[in-house]
């Protein structure tokens, strides 16, 4: 099962996106959030995000989906981060919105997608329309 991450600089943000992606798909359990600093305040933390990465990782890759700027190079640097302590890492960044990408990969994900379809999936969020 392909694993979800989700990097906020704000823990509320990062929890509330789990919590609505967890809705579509219940039994999912290759969703983990990374969202703000250990102490609660808002940022980014690459140690976090890297540890994230290997929760949610089962063996079929890891889709990080990131609110903005330094959610980015917060996650480039975790999954660098890993590679240089010798981990085997499938993690891959979705250019993607987080609230909808999310919703799109893990539904894709729960129904058995693989790493490339779930990145599509949270990637074509970007095209959706609301009106």
């Amino acid at each position: 099962m392909v694993g979800i991450v989700i990097v906020s600089h704000s823990w509320k943000i990062a929890e509330g996106v789990k919590d609505l992606a967890r809705e579509m798909a219940q039994n999912f359990t290759g969703l983990v959030s990374a969202g703000g600093l250990s102490d609660g305040s808002i940022g980014t933390d690459a140690q976090r995000i890297a540890d994230a990465i290997l929760e949610a990782d089962s063996g079929d890759g890891v889709v990080i989906l990131a609110d903005i700027g330094s959610s980015i190079m917060s996650s480039e640097a975790a999954i660098e981060l890993l590679e240089d302590e010798g981990q085997e890492v499938n993690a891959v960044i979705a250019d993607a919105p987080i609230v909808e990408g999310s919703i799109c990969a893990v539904v894709e994900a729960a129904g058995g997608g693989t790493s490339d379809s779930v990145l599509k999936a949270a990637e074509e969020a970007r095209e959706a329309n609301k009106l």
